[in-house]
């Protein structure tokens, strides 16, 4: 597939930009679960944005082109959408104790480097032996800059694995299938004009606001609720419109290394607007975070043909 110079630049830069904003989700994300919980924020959150969307598309007479894209796109990537929403916020909501949430974000921050290792073979990218050293390099700075508050137990750990697995697999589940939709959103319509994001939200968020009713959680609703829901109902899901630009027509392995930095960001932007204070493993994760994306973007590059 070949994108204008220009084209891709624009592109790229829209995903950097879903980075910083999607940094900004834990801190609102936090203080909103703990108003009015975790799958009822990610419902509320999906359907309005959803909503939204379509609604736009439908003034704009846009929807019917949505559903002639590719079937393999729509369904795939669509049920992938879907599917990491869902398995995440169920994940965070199963969660027994606050260290068990600590670990089960831990495990999601892994999808940027799925997103670089699904990217070989299915958009036959070039990898050298640098690749390996630069994921665990960024990988160890996620776990850091993640845990920069509290302490990694690891028999803490194994308790919680043995006693609450579900959480883990779920987490796992997440990293894996926003990994496979970024990089199929490539593959399935890289050429399309426009994807089907607010599709994929709304159908998320019906979803979702099913699963309420198995997970029924007392809601306290206050004017910084409804500030911060109204934020992460435009904000987030307009980034998922750009992230998915970035992955069809812009540098894949340049966002997707950069988007190593989502945790660091997410710290920061925590500790401010949480006060809570930042501790010094930040700063080390920081460093690996910067060394891994810069490692992984030197070390996967699309291959070219004449």
């Amino acid at each position: 597939m070949n994108f204008s110079k220009s084209s891709q630049t624009l592109n790229t830069s829209l995903g950097i930009v879903a980075i910083v904003i999607w940094s900004t989700t834990v801190a609102f994300g936090r203080s909103l679960t703990e108003q009015i919980g975790p799958i009822t924020t990610a419902a509320l959150i999906y359907l309005i944005g959803g909503v939204f969307g379509c609604g736009y598309l439908t003034l704009t007479k846009k929807i019917q082109r949505k559903f002639v894209l590719n079937p393999r796109y729509l369904l795939g990537c669509g049920g992938l959408f879907i599917l990491y929403m869902f398995c995440l916020y169920l994940a965070l909501g199963l969660a027994i104790n606050r260290n068990q949430v600590l670990q089960v974000g831990l495990i999601n921050y892994l999808w940027p480097m799925m997103t670089i290792l699904t990217a070989i073979p299915l958009l036959k990218m070039r990898a050298t032996v640098f690749l390996l050293p630069g994921a665990i390099s960024a990988t160890a700075g996620v776990f850091l800059a993640t845990t920069q508050n509290q302490p990694f137990d690891w028999r803490l750990f194994q308790q919680n694995l043995t006693q609450n697995y579900t959480p883990y697999i779920l987490a796992s589940s997440a990293s894996v299938s926003w990994g496979l939709y970024s990089t199929l959103s490539r593959r399935w319509a890289g050429d399309a004009e426009s994807g089907a994001v607010p599709i994929f939200m709304l159908a998320t968020g019906v979803i979702l606001g099913l699963a309420t009713l198995l997970f029924p959680k007392h809601t306290n609703w206050t004017v910084r609720t409804v500030l911060e829901l109204l934020y992460m109902a435009v904000a987030p899901n307009l980034a998922y419109v750009f992230w998915e630009l970035a992955m069809r027509k812009g540098d894949i392995i340049l966002v997707a290394s950069c988007s190593y930095f989502t945790p660091f960001l997410s710290t920061i932007i925590s500790c401010i607007y949480l006060d809570t204070p930042a501790g010094v493993k930040l700063w080390f994760g920081c460093a690996l975070i910067v060394v891994g994306a810069i490692v992984c973007k030197l070390s996967v590059k699309e291959r070219k043909y004449k």
